[in-house]
């Protein structure tokens, strides 16, 4: 029984691995907010009944998902940690309950209410009162540096204001806060796009986040992005006494504050407070997915502290998504990319929350048996996450007879190969590897976000290479023929060109491309960066046997025989080999080493020829390690003006203590040595 639910949780967190990170890191999620609040929640809860099943790696201790590899990291002075979700009236009671035990008071609590915008996060890092780092979350310890980005949003200050009420300006202040797209400003830049013949934005975070992540500022710059600030990484610094008094003091520095930010005096004020939000949300110019709710006290934050990934002092509550009722007037089966063959319902459309539904995913028969799910059936729909649309439950009551048992095909709808079931999965599968709809989003995946990320062959345009016979294995993409591809419906000659200029650019790829981009079934773009960083290249990770594909942290029995499967299967050797002959240089991926390696660096103070990122950057570019705190592991202690407390403990402690030019000549000497 252990066994079984060690295997669960295990299931269960590599689900939520893959879609944090195609939430957080990719913009692009594959379900909706909902039902990934349901996956983190169920998490939460089995890692409760069973705590000695909780694995240091679990994102239970985890907030976000890795930066991006295109931004300089950048390492968070405190962790960005995430917030506890709550959904009821009777959630947010048991939340104040627990404040109460864990301060064992009977005292009023008064708590701050602050809208939930759903944007991006990010840090501001203003030393001497100027903007010296603007960064992402990311994983909530190490975001992505997006300073150049972050300076184009007006609302942000390069510099704070002068105001004479205030005590003299911290040498550093970690600003945080929300960077978001305002509704009229997503809907004109969908229209643009649409116009300049790209793909719509799915929602306003993901426009937003994708406008930060523009590698040119320039482009950032001509998206109209807002901003509001919500806390500080520091709070020490500006000792305020609560939340409230604490955005005052922000907003005296020139920060935009929500003038929906209000405080409550007690529980039944908040859930006031609830009711008004919800109703205001469409009224807003900007999207809310909530509210958040903090204790006002920042002494009583501080006594309250935080678990690995949310503080104690706060929580979100979230409004529930927006709901219509319609009838399942047929149910048809899609098949993916691996074989697994999905039931999709086709709704008689109903407009919910603004958008016309026409279409939901059933999952798989598991979900449509726990639903009870028939065709012709009156069910009650939801956009959760006011984004991709699920059958919440059946209407029972409505059902009059006619309703129709959901029945699954023995046999592939696009092949007509016997489908199969495999034992411990609840997915049905076509075992044809040459079911041309296997094919289809094999291909699609390949040149789409989650692969080479080829630009101008989306999913319409693959297809039309398809039906043109210009494809039909993944090697074709780099043979196609830029004559014939200029003589098709909608391209022409520069088009052609474009597209064959970004196939041109991706023959150079990092070795976790390559691999997500193939497919391998049980292999998402953790594992293949996890296989990446094991093996020096390609050719080792093809000639690797289970055994060893067990040795890398993170790869389990199913991920191994997958992989194995999938490199000694002739055709797939040939995919690849063909691929290399076709001119796809695999650049490995292994981590540079030097003498640097095994030693944790710690800056403080304030440094004269580097920033602190730069420093940082070194010491991360020669194999070192950089900690924020004085720990057991830190061996070098970089000192500079006005180091504190930091320098005092760390000569204490008898460690190497080294000055900004000590350190320049380390590196010097590192260079010298590695050339």
């Amino acid at each position: 029984m252990n066994q079984e639910m060690a295997d669960r949780l295990e299931r269960l967190r590599e689900q939520i691995r893959f879609h944090a990170h195609r939430y957080y890191v990719l913009d692009e999620p594959v379900i909706a907010d909902g039902e990934y609040d349901a996956l983190f929640r169920q998490l939460l809860e089995l890692e409760a009944v069973h705590p000695e099943l909780v694995t240091p790696d679990s994102p239970s201790h985890r907030v976000g998902g890795l930066p991006l590899e295109t931004f300089i990291p950048a390492e968070h002075v405190s962790p960005m940690l995430s917030l506890d979700n709550i959904f009821s009236v009777d959630e947010f009671a048991a939340f104040e309950d627990k404040v109460r035990r864990y301060l064992k008071t009977d005292e009023p609590l008064r708590y701050v209410i602050e809208p939930k915008l759903d944007g991006l996060a990010v840090e501001l890092v203003y030393r001497q009162g100027l903007l010296a780092v603007g960064s992402t979350r990311g994983d909530g310890q190490v975001g992505e540096n997006i300073t150049a980005q972050l300076k184009t949003v007006a609302s942000i200050p390069l510099r704070f204001l002068v105001d004479d009420s205030l005590p003299a300006v911290p040498d550093e202040l970690v600003v945080r806060g929300e960077v978001f797209l305002p509704r009229q400003a997503f809907t004109q830049l969908n229209r643009q796009r649409e116009q300049d013949g790209e793909a719509p934005f799915a929602n306003p975070r993901n426009a937003a986040a994708g406008s930060l992540r523009q590698l040119d500022p320039k482009i950032t710059a001509r998206r109209p992005l807002a901003f509001f600030v919500y806390g500080v990484g520091n709070p020490e610094v500006l000792a305020a006494s609560g939340q409230k008094s604490m955005l005052a003091m922000l907003a005296k520095l020139g920060f935009p504050v929500n003038q929906l930010v209000t405080v409550c005096n007690d529980r039944q004020e908040v859930e006031a407070r609830y009711r008004y939000l919800a109703a205001l949300r469409h009224e807003l110019d900007y999207e809310i997915d909530g509210m958040v709710v903090k204790v006002d006290d920042m002494d009583l934050q501080q006594r309250l502290g935080a678990t690995a990934r949310a503080p104690r002092w706060a929580v979100a509550w979230k409004f529930p998504a927006a709901q219509a009722t319609t009838v399942v007037e047929t149910v048809e089966f899609q098949v993916g990319r691996t074989g697994a063959v999905t039931p999709v319902a086709y709704l008689r459309p109903v407009e919910v929350n603004g958008v016309m539904v026409r279409r939901a995913t059933l999952h798989n028969r598991d979900e449509i048996e726990r639903k009870d799910v028939r065709v012709h059936d009156t069910v009650l729909v939801q956009r959760a996450g006011d984004v991709i649309p699920e059958i919440v439950k059946v209407i029972d009551g409505q059902r009059c007879g006619r309703e129709q048992p959901v029945v699954f095909p023995a046999a592939c709808p696009e092949c007509g190969t016997p489908l199969q079931t495999v034992p411990g999965e609840a997915v049905i599968r076509c075992g044809n590897r040459y079911c041309p709809a296997q094919n289809l989003q094999k291909l699609i995946h390949f040149s789409g976000k989650s692969g080479l990320d080829i630009e101008g062959l989306g999913k319409k345009n693959v297809e039309q290479l398809i039906g043109e016979g210009l494809i039909r294995t993944i090697p074709d993409f780099f043979r196609l023929d830029p004559a014939r591809l200029a003589t098709l419906d909608g391209w022409g000659g520069k088009s052609a060109q474009n597209v064959l200029q970004a196939i041109e650019d991706r023959k150079t790829l990092g070795l976790a491309q390559l691999i997500g981009a193939l497919g391998i079934r049980h292999v998402g773009e953790v594992t293949a960066g996890l296989l990446a960083r094991h093996f020096a290249d390609l050719d080792q990770l093809k000639a690797a046997d289970k055994e060893q594909l067990l040795q890398v942290d993170g790869i389990g029995e199913q991920t191994a025989d997958s992989l194995v499967a999938y490199f000694q299967d002739r055709e797939n050797r040939e995919t690849v080999e063909q691929l290399a002959d076709l001119g796809v240089v695999v650049r490995a991926e292994a981590p540079k080493q030097s003498f640097l390696d095994g030693r944790f660096f710690l800056f403080t103070g304030t440094l004269q020829t580097l920033s602190r990122e730069e420093a940082k950057q070194l010491v991360k570019a020669h194999g070192g390690q950089v900690s924020t705190g004085i720990g057991q592991r830190v061996t070098d202690v970089v000192v500079g003006d006005k180091a504190g407390s930091k320098k005092r403990k760390a000569e204490e402690m008898g460690l190497a203590i080294l000055s900004e030019a000590d350190f320049l000549t380390l590196v010097n000497t590192v260079n010298k040595e590695e050339r």
